[in-house]
């Protein structure tokens, strides 16, 4: 079967894209992973180049400047934790802390760096910033039928916060050493007070 001009051009046009966005895939989980591995202030844009196979000059044509580069990963980092977070029904407690242990076991790490490092940089400050406000708003959605008649509903919301926050995760999984199972009990038992069905 022959494929038209303009078939031709249209599946080059669409393959042209895919590799597009692999290659911006790309850079933005060699930015992550060079996070991971170091001080932000060490990040280089030919670190980057170099993690992610591209030259500087396709980072930079992507992501203009390094600035851009970081902003850009926060928001891709934060796009994938939404993702995720945004499965967990409202009122089911104990499948909100299945997706909340999952969420730590897989980014928890990311988290506590972001956290570690959040006062020796302007830029991780706001990433961090609109990361205690997405937990908020996720506590928010997913704790709502035991806020909606709560008289003191901004105390109640904050000890929901508490609870299910990284560094709860960490004091139990890694300061106390309890295995995942143990941990998803844990803040089970703790969260039981506040979410008992009249």
């Amino acid at each position: 079967m022959k494929i038209s001009g303009t078939e031709s051009r249209s599946y080059n046009m669409s393959k042209r894209a895919s590799s597009a966005a692999e290659t911006g895939r790309r850079i933005l989980q060699a930015t992550e992973d060079l996070f991971m591995e170091g001080p932000l202030s060490d990040l280089t844009l030919n670190a980057v180049a170099e993690r992610a196979g591209v030259t500087v000059q396709t980072v930079i044509r992507r992501f203009r400047d390094r600035l851009g580069l970081i902003n850009a990963t926060a928001e891709f980092a934060s796009a994938r934790v939404m993702a995720q977070r945004d499965a967990a029904p409202a009122g089911d407690v104990r499948a909100a802390v299945e997706n909340l242990i999952e969420h730590y076991e897989t980014t928890g790490a990311l988290a506590l760096k972001l956290l570690a490092e959040e006062s020796s940089s302007p830029v991780l400050a706001e990433i961090v910033k609109g990361g205690r406000q997405l937990h908020r708003q996720w506590c928010e959605r997913v704790f709502d039928p035991f806020l909606r008649n709560e008289p003191d509903r901004d105390r109640r919301l904050a000890q929901f916060v508490a609870l299910c926050d990284v560094y709860t995760w960490k004091l139990l999984r890694h300061d106390a050493g309890l295995g995942r199972d143990q941990v998803t009990l844990s803040l089970l038992e703790m969260l039981e007070p506040f979410t008992r069905r009249p």
